[in-house]
């Protein structure tokens, strides 16, 4: 069985490395740095008296398929849809003479992905705000957190400017989606090449 199974896992990571389009992750444009460990992947930038970073991790970050009804019309060697990673990310604004972080916890909303043409609607949302403690790694729960669902809408519209200030706009939204991918593509293939030599080993 275990023969049988490295075989598959030879031939799928051949197929995955066809398949694959970015040899190396793409770039965010704007002067991101881009730090990956692991699924994490941390991009910063730093402007006038501001350091803004941008968290998110890839695992989990591919939405369930909706139809799962097999396509009759496909071809036997038709490829399959392209899988797209939208991960949520947390973004956080860093002034350099505060103590305090403005966090900005944002998502991509499961139904928007897709609808291209609405010209006005973002394609990212904001969840949560809230205020962090700078420097420490545990966020505390007795900080206030501002939920948007019961947010006004000029406030909210306020803080989509705000970010998209600091470069974080519908087209970093779209490249995140693209960094995100092709990141989740390449751990994937490495699991794989992982789980070969796992299997393989007696």
């Amino acid at each position: 069985g275990d023969k049988a199974f490295a075989q598959f896992l030879t031939d799928e990571i051949k197929e995955e490395k066809k398949i694959q389009k970015h040899k190396s992750l793409p770039k965010v444009s704007g002067g991101w740095e881009l730090e990956v460990h692991g699924t994490e992947a941390k991009l910063v930038r730093k402007i006038a008296g501001e350091k803004i970073t941008v968290t998110f991790n890839i695992n989990n970050s591919i939405p369930p398929s909706a139809d799962d009804e097999p396509q009759e019309e496909q071809k036997p060697d038709e490829q399959e849809p392209e899988l797209t990673s939208t991960p949520n990310f947390v973004v956080e604004v860093i002034k350099d003479d505060t103590k305090q972080t403005l966090v900005l916890d944002c998502h991509y909303p499961e139904d928007e992905v897709g609808h291209e043409g609405e010209e006005e609607s973002d394609i990212f949302t904001i969840r949560e705000v809230s205020f962090q403690p700078t420097g420490e790694s545990d966020w505390k729960d007795t900080n206030y957190t501002l939920n948007t669902d019961s947010l006004d809408w000029a406030l909210y519209d306020h803080l989509m400017d705000f970010l998209a200030d600091r470069g974080v706009d519908n087209t970093f939204a779209d490249e995140l989606i693209e960094l995100s991918t092709a990141l989740e593509h390449q751990e994937y293939i490495k699991f794989l090449e992982d789980l070969k030599t796992f299997v393989k080993c007696q």
